[in-house]
C-alpha cells in the first residue's frame, strides 16, 4: 500500500547516511546520552538495554530541561514524565504517561513491557506499578521548575494550551468554564522551542536487531493529565527489526495524529532511503500544519540513517547525534529544514 501510494516521493540514496553497524542514533544534541547507549551495546548489552541506558542518562542530566525531573512543570506546577521502549525483534512496547515522583521513566516503561502484557499505564497507577517494582518515590519538583511556574502564574498563565474556554485563556488564568460557542480559532504557536525536546532513540547491533525509545517531561505549562506523542507507539518511536526504526520530537499534539515514526517505517520496509522516509513523514503533517514544529530520525536495517525536519520559527536545521563503528566519539549530524 506504501509503495503504491508513495513511490513517486521515495528516492535511493543510500550514500547520504553511511552504513555501518552497530548504530545508535538520537535527536538532538544529548552527547551523553548516545555515549552511554553506545557503551551498552560496546560492552555486550542489548539493544534495549543500549537504549534504556542512552535515555536514562538524559533524564538524570535533565537534557535541556525538557527530559526527567524538574522541568516543564504543568498548570499546577508538577513535572510528570511519559516514555517508551520497543523491541523491535518481537514487537513488544512499554510505555508510561503522566507518571509522577518517578524520575527513571525509561526504566519504568521497560518494566511494563517486561512484567506485564500491557503497552502503556498512565497516571497514579502507572506510579503505583513503579513503586510496586521497586523504583524509588521522590519529588521530581526543583527550585528551576517552581521558578518556572511562579513566574507563569506571574504572567497571568501565559502561554498556555486552553481554548474555547472563560475567561478567556489568552488573557487571564483559570480556573476555566468551556464557553458555549466553540470558536474554530488557528491553532496558536508557543514559543518556548526548548520545550519540544524530547529524547527519541534508534539502536542497532551488529545482527540488526533494533530497539527504539523515548523519554521526556512533555509541553511546558500542559495541561494536567495530558500526555503526549512519546509514549505513543508508531508516534514517539517505532522499530522493527526487518524494516527499520524511527523517533520524532517536537509538538506532539500534532504529531501523534499522523504516526509518523511507524509511517517512516513502513516506507524504508518499501526501499525508501531513510532520509527520504523521513522527509515524506515530515511532509505528511505540513500538509496539515505547515507551520509546526517537529522533526524524525530514521535508520534501516542496514545501518542508513538519515533525519529531517520542517522549517518554523525558532527551527531551521535539527541536530542529531550518530554512534557507529566509524568513530569512537559521538558525532553531531544536522540537517536543514525544509
Amino acid at each position: 500500500m506504501f509503495a503504491s501510494l508513495l513511490i513517486p516521493t521515495l528516492t535511493l540514496l543510500f550514500p547520504v547516511g553511511l552504513s555501518s553497524l552497530p548504530l545508535v542514533i538520537n535527536t538532538w544534541p544529548f552527547t551523553n546520552a548516545t555515549a552511554a547507549a553506545w557503551s551498552a551495546l560496546q560492552s555486550g548489552g542489548s539493544v534495549l538495554d543500549a537504549v534504556e541506558k542512552g535515555c536514562a542518562r538524559c533524564e538524570m542530566e535533565q537534557c535541556h530541561g525538557s527530559v526527567g525531573y524538574g522541568g516543564n512543570p504543568d498548570e499546577s506546577g508538577e513535572t510528570t514524565l511519559d516514555a517508551m521502549i520497543m523491541n523491535g525483534d518481537t514487537m513488544e512496547v512499554g510505555a508510561v504517561g503522566d507518571l509522577r515522583r518517578i524520575k527513571n521513566a525509561i526504566g519504568v516503561a521497560r518494566a511494563v513491557m517486561e512484567h506485564t502484557d500491557h503497552t502503556l499505564l498512565v497516571g497514579e497507577s502507572a506510579s503505583v506499578f513503579a513503586e510496586n517494582m521497586g523504583f524509588i518515590a521522590e519529588d521530581l519538583t526543583t527550585n528551576r521548575s517552581m521558578n518556572m511556574f511562579c513566574q507563569w502564574l506571574k504572567g497571568n498563565c501565559q502561554p498556555n494550551y486552553r481554548k474555547n474556554m472563560f475567561p478567556d485563556p489568552s488573557e487571564s488564568c483559570g480556573p476555566y468554564k468551556p464557553r458555549a460557542t466553540v470558536r474554530r480559532n488557528k491553532r496558536p504557536q508557543h514559543a518556548n522551542t526548548r520545550s519540544h525536546d524530547t529524547i527519541g532513540m534508534v539502536a542497532l547491533d551488529r545482527n540488526g536487531h533494533i530497539a527504539a525509545g523515548t523519554s521526556t517531561n512533555g509541553l511546558t505549562h500542559k495541561v494536567p493529565g495530558r500526555v503526549g506523542d512519546s509514549p505513543i507507539v508508531g508516534a514517539g518511536a517505532y522499530a522493527d527489526s526487518s524494516a527499520g526504526g524511527a523517533a520524532a520530537t517536537g509538538d506532539g499534539d500534532v504529531m501523534m495524529r499522523f504516526l509518523p515514526s511507524y509511517l517512516a517505517v513502513e516506507l524504508m520496509r518499501a526501499g525508501a532511503d531513510p532520509s527520504a522516509a523521513c522527509k515524506t513523514a515530515i511532509s505528511r503533517i505540513k500538509r496539515h500544519y505547515s507551520d509546526f514544529f517537529g522533526a524524525i530520525i530514521c535508520a534501516n536495517t542496514t545501518g542508513h540513517y538519515g533525519a529531517a525536519c520542517n522549517k518554523a520559527p525558532g527551527l531551521s536545521q535539527f541536530h542529531y547525534m550518530v554512534s557507529n563503528s566509524e568513530s569512537d566519539l559521538p558525532i553531531l549530524k544536522s540537517v536543514d529544514c525544509f
